[in-house]
């Protein structure tokens, strides 16, 4: 039940004083596709429930599934299929070479760097990097464009390794994996030991803020073990020698935070104004989040009754985005292949497949054109923008875009 004390122990603090926030039941790995032959077979699924750590302000959810099963096995995001993506990187890229005056003998670190989008900058501009990531599917990408890169998981032993070599960094990114990592007190660790003393650790995590606001309840999967405030945020920093001194909010992703994080004590002033905001919202307190699962199932209830009366009026319906909050967003609301033809996306490693646990088929998003179909869930709304302008030639024909998030609406 929300708000009762749930067995475990805070991925941050390691406190047992742990609240219910959500439980959204029993669901597949988001990013564990089907093979349209395989959806006969048995398909794994794992509790997804959530909850809220009354000592350092944590959201977070409770079961831990195995990194390599999540991350290792034809892992098939890669950050280069989304413009938006890409676009970010390279703002936050130059941004960093040029206040940090980086040069030939700097040396930038990213975790969890993936098929080398945001490192490729550096490569051009003749920076040393190191790319450290466990899926060889995006490694081997990585390795193709030129960027340096390691098939492993950071840890504080391998941040060791690279220590004693002498391969401390200037920069570190880590961009949406500090809410992915299972040791999370020694993946921070790990940060500071590779860290030169001067350095920073350019961070970009979704913000918590965001995601109760505006019910981004489909962000939560299995891959995501942590929801960060900056309250949080500032919490675990500090136990381990390092501080949250500035950071940038974002868009991206349905509102994130680029962190820069030192190991000097020297908050901004930006920084201490959203702690106060959010001691004033009671961000670090449960009552914040017990309205949450009440505004979720009234979404998921919205936009089961909104596709249910047009394919009642006789319409057709496709989706767009066969990403990890989709399959979040289908699986907890009850939608799949009685309500939606295909799911269309432009990862290529993708297409063929079908969405875990409602096994909706995977197409191109040429499939848009040909088929026209009346209406398409854009299960993808955190790149809302490019999408519309991808298919504005669909939308010029008649097509018509769902947008679930924060409600159910047609656009």
């Amino acid at each position: 039940m929300i708000g009762e004390n749930v067995k475990g122990n805070c991925r941050s603090c390691g406190s047992s004083q742990l609240k219910s926030v959500l439980a959204l039941g029993n669901t597949p790995l988001a990013d564990a596709l089907v093979k349209k032959e395989d959806v006969d077979g048995p398909e794994a699924t794992y509790p997804l429930d959530v909850a809220f750590c009354t000592e350092c302000a944590l959201m977070q959810i409770m079961e831990t599934v195995p990194p390599e099963e999540l991350f290792c096995q034809d892992y098939p995001y890669f950050s280069s299929v989304s413009d938006t993506v890409v676009g970010n990187a390279k703002d936050n890229t130059e941004h960093l070479i040029k206040t940090r005056n980086l040069d030939e003998n700097s040396f930038v670190i990213e975790l969890a760097s993936n098929d080398g989008y945001l490192l490729q900058n550096y490569v051009k501009a003749g920076i040393p990097v190191l790319g450290i990531d466990p899926a060889d599917t995006v490694v081997k990408v990585a390795l193709e464009k030129g960027v340096p890169t390691m098939e492993r998981f950071f840890s504080l032993e391998l941040a060791k390794e690279l220590a004693a070599e002498g391969k401390q960094a200037d920069v570190i990114h880590g961009n949406n994996v500090l809410a992915h990592v299972a040791d999370l007190t020694g993946f921070v660790d790990g940060i500071a030991v590779a860290l030169k003393p001067d350095g920073v650790a350019a961070i970009e995590v979704p913000y918590l803020r965001d995601l109760i606001e505006r019910n981004e309840f489909d962000t939560i999967y299995h891959e995501h073990l942590c929801y960060f405030s900056v309250t949080s945020l500032t919490n675990l920093f500090r136990a381990h020698g390092l501080y949250l001194n500035d950071l940038k909010r974002l868009s991206i992703h349905g509102g994130s935070m680029r962190l820069f994080i030192e190991k000097k004590d020297a908050p901004t002033e930006y920084i201490k104004q959203l702690l106060a905001e959010e001691k004033e919202l009671g961000i670090d307190k449960f009552e914040y989040y017990e309205n949450f699962g009440q505004n979720v199932e009234k979404l998921m209830a919205g936009l089961r009754d909104l596709l249910g009366g047009l394919k009642a009026d006789g319409k057709r319906i496709a989706a767009y985005g066969a990403a990890a909050k989709g399959a979040t967003m289908l699986n907890c609301s009850g939608i799949g292949t009685e309500t939606l033809d295909y799911v269309v996306d432009r990862n290529v490693h993708k297409q063929g497949k079908t969405m875990p646990g409602v096994h909706v088929p995977i197409e191109a998003p040429e499939k848009l054109l040909e088929d026209m179909p009346d209406y398409v869930l854009l299960l993808a709304w955190n790149f809302k923008d490019e999408v519309m302008k991808q298919q504005a030639e669909f939308i010029e024909k008649g097509g018509k875009f769902v947008v679930p998030v924060p409600e159910p609406q047609v656009v």
